[in-house]
């Protein structure tokens, strides 16, 4: 069975830090591009950040530009997503994607 689990996220203050993973089991990520989306309330799912199989090719929403890094461990089959200088527009729920696959989502909340 196909699955991917996001862990990390929670409650954090206004330019802090929170770095999220996302594990796959049932397969293997290696050859697979992964990206990382996002919902906040209300509002229509974006995309945040996407990396190759191979990990040469990044890229990133301009909102996040700067502040979050992609990064994938194969050797793990987890893919990463740190976040720093967090916003409170940053809150929302935070998706990982693998070709068909979704994981459950995991909340990130930025408040003081």
């Amino acid at each position: 069975q196909l699955q991917l689990v996001e862990s990390g996220g929670g409650l954090v203050q206004p330019g802090g830090s929170l770095r999220l993973s996302c594990v796959a089991s049932g397969f293997t990520l290696d050859n697979y591009a992964i990206a990382w989306f996002r919902q906040a309330p209300g509002k229509e799912r974006e995309g945040v950040s996407c990396i190759s199989s191979s990990g040469d090719s990044i890229n990133y929403a301009d909102s996040v530009k700067g502040r979050f890094t992609i990064s994938r461990d194969n050797a793990k089959n987890t893919v990463y997503l740190q976040m720093n200088s967090l916003k409170p527009e940053d809150t929302a729920l935070y998706y990982c994607h693998v070709g068909s696959s979704w994981g459950q989502g995991i909340q990130v909340t930025v408040s003081s």
